[in-house]
């Protein structure tokens, strides 16, 4: 499997977990988050950064869900391909807003 990502293993985001919403459920619910609260505290007080964690929800190749730490950082710290400027740059082209 090739993977332009780091090589670096995933974090998983204990103590919570993703579900796809229920087959009846309005179009704008996207999932349910469930949180075990003692292992989801301990998670965040282990990962957090100025006083944030950010988390992923993946889908794996069965087709499930799951949440891992999201490591990326604006500085470099990581072999994303990308820099912060070029995910910040506007369109090269005018559009016309119909406002």
């Amino acid at each position: 499997m090739s993977n332009n990502q780091n090589t670096k293993d995933p974090v998983w985001a204990d103590g919570f977990k993703f579900r796809n919403p229920h087959p009846n459920a309005p179009d704008f619910v996207k999932g349910n988050i469930s949180v075990k609260v003692d292992d989801a505290i301990t998670f965040l007080k282990n990962n957090h950064k100025n006083g944030w964690v950010n988390i992923q929800v993946k889908v794996s190749q069965a087709g499930n869900p799951f949440m891992i730490l999201d490591e990326w950082t604006p500085n470099g710290n990581n072999n994303n391909s990308k820099t912060t400027t070029e995910r910040a740059a506007a369109p090269t082209e005018e559009v016309d807003l119909p406002f």
